[in-house]
């Protein structure tokens, strides 16, 4: 992990510690003395359902692109990926070259393939979010009192994630403006590659030409979409769901759409590249929001506390864990880079050289 990453960590959880400080650190100790444990632990296997929903969605892109492999085999690259956008102030997209790059190695198939099935399973769960985010940014603007300029941005945050999504989609459908993508990043390229740039501009075509197949085999099927979009759908409610319960587990009566409107700006706001995985914004949120809807200040730390730790802590240490399985130099090719097409980029290479 480079200084890069350990500092921005640091940055995070000491934005937090000041949070809790303020907040008073024992009335929050206090609370968690009189959290329900087996509401916590019903929360921790949620989120181990959540895993294998994940899981199993992608196995169906994967499959209907022809990429054999198995939910075991999938899990592991998973997790990885999700511990490294957790690492990475990347707005959560470090980890997605990162779980390509690794079932290509895994399993012997183009990367450029395999990063399209993991492009198109980010779609599909990004699809969802916007639809929730849109109707909670309208709830939010007739029952809560907020600031109209962060109901502007977090409307601005949506357009861009819902821009983003057509432009993919637009791309994979009309070859005629995938190959003005095509030309665009080659004359990017030329202005910091100056040697062997034919070369590269043979990689950028290929890549480019193997993804767009891939995604419009993927989204042409509609059997797949009906299946995915609802299982996607089931993904969004059961992480709300393990919110709830650890509510719950703290005694506090809130009401399961509020605690999913708040989850959902929290999200959003997570997607901002400028923490680790949101950590230090997202807690925040959380806590003002939460402590808004007419629960405890203290409840409302000690449940975020705890919630974090199951939803960005566990599969973070989790994806540690199983890294050296596959080479720590993926983790630093991961943190060292400031965007994910830098990491793709990087990645991309050594899938190139190994083959």
């Amino acid at each position: 992990m480079d200084r890069k990453t350990l500092f921005f960590l640091g940055i995070s959880i000491l934005i937090l510690a000041v949070m809790l400080y303020f907040i008073g650190i024992d009335e929050v100790v206090e609370a968690l003395k009189l959290a329900n444990i087996k509401l916590i632990i019903i929360a921790i296997v949620i989120q181990f359902v959540i895993f294998f929903l994940y899981t199993l969605r992608w196995k169906v892109l994967n499959d209907l692109a022809d990429i054999k492999t198995s939910v075991r085999k999938t899990l592991p690259i998973l997790l990885v990926g999700l511990a490294i956008n957790n690492l990475t102030p990347s707005g959560r997209g470090g980890g997605e070259p990162v779980r390509a790059y690794l079932l290509s190695k895994e399993n012997g198939y183009p990367f450029e393939e395999t990063f399209a099935t993991v492009v198109a399973d980010r779609a599909l769960d990004t699809f969802p979010f916007v639809v929730l985010a849109a109707i909670t940014i309208a709830a939010m603007a007739i029952y809560f009192n907020v600031d109209t300029w962060l109901l502007i941005v977090m409307v601005l945050a949506v357009i861009a994630i819902v821009a983003v999504l057509i432009v993919l989609i637009y791309m994979c459908i009309n070859p005629g403006f995938g190959k003005r993508v095509e030309g665009w990043i080659i004359a990017l390229v030329r202005r910091f590659y100056k040697k062997n740039s034919d070369d590269l501009e043979m990689k950028i075509h290929d890549a480019v030409f193997g993804f767009q197949e891939t995604m419009r085999l993927l989204i042409s099927n509609k059997k797949v979409l009906s299946y995915t979009i609802p299982l996607s759908f089931l993904v969004w409610i059961m992480e709300i769901l393990r919110v709830y319960f650890v509510f719950l587990a703290f005694g506090a009566q809130v009401n399961l759409i509020v605690i999913g409107e708040v989850f959902i700006v929290a999200c959003l706001v997570g997607m901002i590249p400028l923490l680790p995985g949101g950590l230090g914004a997202v807690d925040g949120m959380m806590i003002l929001f939460y402590s808004a809807a007419g629960i405890s200040t203290s409840v409302s730390a000690a449940a975020t506390v705890i919630e974090r730790l199951i939803s960005f802590w566990m599969p973070t240490i989790l994806g540690l864990v199983i890294l050296p399985h596959y080479g720590s130099s993926v983790l630093d090719k991961a943190t060292g880079s400031s965007s994910p097409d830098e990491i793709k980029e990087s990645l991309e290479d050594d899938s190139k050289d190994d083959g």
